[in-house]
């Protein structure tokens, strides 16, 4: 391909303009990938956002990237009307797709970054084909679906050379810095267990798939909801949020809190992959003397323990606890005093002391909770002009300064890992319920093993059949 030369560039951007100002009917903000390559910063200095998923969460993100005052919003995609309906009024000169893969191959020349705030099991798809055509994106927590889908978008961030962040807007907060800085002054010592809980689920686990369909809306394309996953039949219910409890759209109550819950730990221990993970889960009561086991919902409850081994090669036992499950109350707080915020909440536990903090690292705490404000320590973390609502302005300004120029708390190179921890836990989980027959009876040869996690290869070694969760395959006309 030959290289063209600078009147070509400009003629083709001069072109570009006047084009974009006839379709458009006047909007006049042009990305700065077109006037001036990577990096450049547009006379607007605006950076032009097209959003997936824009009803709910994603609602809610495209309002806080508009509100820094450095984003506009250009493009709008769902598969749901009804969902879109308040983001289409907000950004009404927003252009409207259903198909993420159409507004990609039409309008990628006219955006700049990608918000993506659809189910779990569709992130991987639209967050790579974001990337690959050098768009940056922000991506609602859990990173991805599958293990696999994490490594690649962490690797693809760095091919693409672009700006990331995860929505686990906890990372930002002013919390993990503070507690961060604890640990390195040595306030409770060198850490051997951390206990993180939360009283999700609060939709539907741990039950049968319904056996009755029902009618799909009108609004609702179903087949492009489904995307990545297997064909089934619509069913009440579903969409727009309980699809959370099932595997095959879901991450579970890991998915949903393990990003806010596990990333203050995660970050204050220089956390990488776990080494080891095993766990136990709850059941529920088909009738008076059986128990149900449903391998396509997540379960009701569980307890996991994962292995990690800090900077010094030294182990750390991390146990997550969902379902209202919750660790004993350390010793050292009052008995009225509230744990974590109550509902959920994090305990790091030293050898000289203990510290905890609620949802997102919020309210952080020494133990007892007297010694929090005894306690001064130098600052040494530099703090998130906003704390967790600067979280998305953050990403805008550092999109719009280029990739490299400007320090995220949420890159995929940081979000990855996290996000793959959290899921080789729900590996633990759901090879916890794979059945084998023997002769009339059946058992579970995974539900009482310690499974041994080899992360440079992404596989369980001892316990193959669970290494069917790692990689999922996608249906035609999707590809990572």
């Amino acid at each position: 391909m030959k290289k063209e030369t600078k009147k070509n560039i400009r003629e083709s951007r001069r072109d570009f303009m006047k084009k974009s100002a006839v379709a458009a009917g006047g909007f006049m903000i042009v990305p700065r990938h077109v006037l001036g390559g990577p990096g450049f910063i547009a006379p607007s200095d605006k950076l032009i956002i097209a959003g997936i998923g824009v009803g709910g969460k994603g609602e809610t993100d495209l309002k806080s990237f508009h509100s820094s005052g450095k984003a506009e919003i250009a493009f709008l995609c769902d598969v749901d009307d009804r969902r879109a309906k308040a983001s289409r009024r907000k950004f009404s000169k927003a252009k409207y797709y259903k198909d993420y893969r159409e507004m990609m191959d039409k309008e990628a020349n006219n955006f700049d970054a990608v918000c993506v705030s659809t189910p779990d099991h569709n992130h991987a798809v639209q967050t790579m084909a974001a990337m690959e055509r050098g768009k940056h994106v922000y991506v609602q927590k859990p990173l991805t679906h599958d293990i696999y889908e994490a490594r690649m978008l962490t690797e693809g961030a760095r091919k693409h050379k672009v700006v990331t962040q995860m929505g686990n807007q906890g990372a930002s907060g002013d919390g993990v810095r503070l507690m961060k800085e604890w640990y390195d002054a040595g306030i409770i010592g060198e850490v051997e267990e951390v206990y993180v809980w939360t009283d999700r689920p609060i939709w539907p686990q741990g039950i049968p798939w319904p056996k009755s369909n029902a009618a799909i809306p009108a609004e609702l394309d179903w087949n492009l909801w489904l995307g990545t996953a297997p064909y089934k039949e619509y069913i009440d219910g579903l969409v727009p949020f309980n699809w959370r409890g099932w595997w095959d759209y879901g991450t579970g109550a890991l998915g949903d809190m393990g990003c806010h819950l596990i990333e203050p730990p995660f970050s204050v221990l220089d956390l990488k992959y776990p080494k080891e993970v095993e766990c136990s889960v709850g059941s529920v009561y088909v009738d008076a003397f059986a128990r149900g086991y449903f391998p396509e919902s997540c379960p009701p409850s569980s307890h996991v323990i994962m292995k990690f081994e800090d900077s010094n090669s030294k182990d750390i036992n991390l146990h997550w606890m969902d379902g209202g499950i919750k660790p004993m109350r350390p010793e050292e707080l009052g008995p009225e005093e509230t744990f974590g915020d109550g509902s959920n909440g994090a305990l790091i536990i030293g050898t000289k002391g203990k510290m905890m903090c609620g949802t997102y690292g919020t309210n952080p705490r020494l133990l007892p909770t007297s010694k929090t404000d005894q306690v001064t320590v130098p600052q040494k973390y530099k703090r998130v002009p906003g704390g967790m609502n600067g979280h998305y302005a953050q990403w805008v300004e550092a999109a719009i300064a280029g990739y490299g120029n400007m320090e995220v708390s949420s890159p995929f190179d940081i979000a990855g890992p996290l996000t793959e921890s959290l899921l080789i836990a729900n590996l633990a989980i759901r090879g916890y319920d794979i059945q084998k027959k023997k002769g009339n009876k059946v058992s579970y040869p995974g539900r009482d093993l310690k499974m041994i996690w080899d992360a440079e290869n992404m596989r369980v070694t001892n316990f193959d059949e669970a290494n069917q969760f790692v990689k999922r395959e996608y249906p035609d006309g999707f590809t990572l």
